[in-house]
């Protein structure tokens, strides 16, 4: 679905991640959201490509990307370890320092990333996400009720992997099916219903459920913050802001924190890809013109 990108896999130090790239210019790193893969920004990367390199990957345990064993602390599905998968990724493709933009899980990992690797990361955007942390300390009746998921994915295996294995596309595309372009439809379908693609999944919410919630505390605790001008961008129909002031949850995480809402659900890049796209270019652009990026 993207046409005109390079496709390729990179064995990394810990693991095999699949991506496309293309495009010219400064470096974009694009990451997917749950249950998704690379392909969630068909209608975002070609365009964006025209001035810069794009790169989409598949985040470990998703798409064709490799699922590594698991351990009792979920490490190797912390967003810790995917960041060090893509930072590692970036550095072979010949980029030092580059933008990062993510969706949903993918945001979980792109702050991490900018989090734990400052020096690599020009510019950060997360869409539809406020930390980790953030979310469980802040649980209410109305989060638990919306987001139950977050605590069903994250029960001990293997419990929700054999629930989820009954009818895979019941619980996947329970709120998104209508919204998907056909191709990357079935694109989601052929992985989403590969068992070891259920259980990395579900060890991606075991981790944000335990190790990925440490971290955040142990970084809030010590006062380190994220040092690069960050973007928030969310769906005004997915309720975010029904829940937080996403903005200022985000100073507390940052310096230099912009964003508003766009008319539509969560699926942002897919959903309403000019308003994503026009958002995206506008911050990427000043980021550019300060000499971030």
């Amino acid at each position: 679905m993207l046409e005109g990108f390079t496709h390729r896999q990179i064995t990394t130090t810990e693991a095999v991640i699949n991506l496309r790239y293309g495009g010219e210019g400064p470096p974009v790193l694009l990451l997917h959201g749950h249950p998704q893969t690379h392909v969630m920004w068909h209608l975002v990367a070609p365009r964006l490509a025209e001035n810069y390199t794009v790169v989409c990957a598949d985040l470990r345990g998703y798409g064709d990307s490799s699922k590594p064993l698991t351990t009792p602390d979920h490490e190797p599905y912390s967003k810790r370890a995917m960041a060090r998968d893509l930072v590692e990724v970036m550095q072979i493709l010949g980029f030092e320092r580059f933008a990062v933009v993510g969706h949903d899980r993918g945001g979980r990992c792109a702050y991490r990333m900018a989090l734990d690797h400052p020096q690599r990361i020009a510019a950060l955007s997360v869409l539809d996400i406020i930390p980790t942390a953030e979310h469980f300390e802040r649980t209410d009746m109305a989060f638990a009720m919306g987001y139950w998921h977050w605590f069903f994915l994250a029960q001990p295996y293997d419990l929700p992997e054999r629930l989820i294995a009954g009818d895979p596309e019941a619980f996947y595309l329970r709120r998104g099916r209508g919204m998907f372009d056909e191709r990357a439809l079935a694109e989601y379908r052929r992985c989403f219903t590969d068992p070891n693609t259920i259980h990395a999944m579900c060890e991606d919410y075991r981790a944000g459920a335990t190790i990925d919630t440490r971290l955040d505390q142990e970084d809030r605790k010590s006062g380190r913050r994220i040092q690069c001008p960050v973007q928030a961008l969310w769906g005004k129909k997915n309720g975010l802001d029904r829940w937080y002031d996403v903005l200022e949850v985000w100073r507390d995480w940052a310096d230099h924190v912009e964003g508003h809402s766009i008319d539509c659900g969560h699926y942002l890049a897919e959903e309403a890809p000019e308003e994503t796209l026009a958002a995206l270019e506008a911050f990427l652009s000043r980021a550019r013109n300060e000499r971030s990026l």
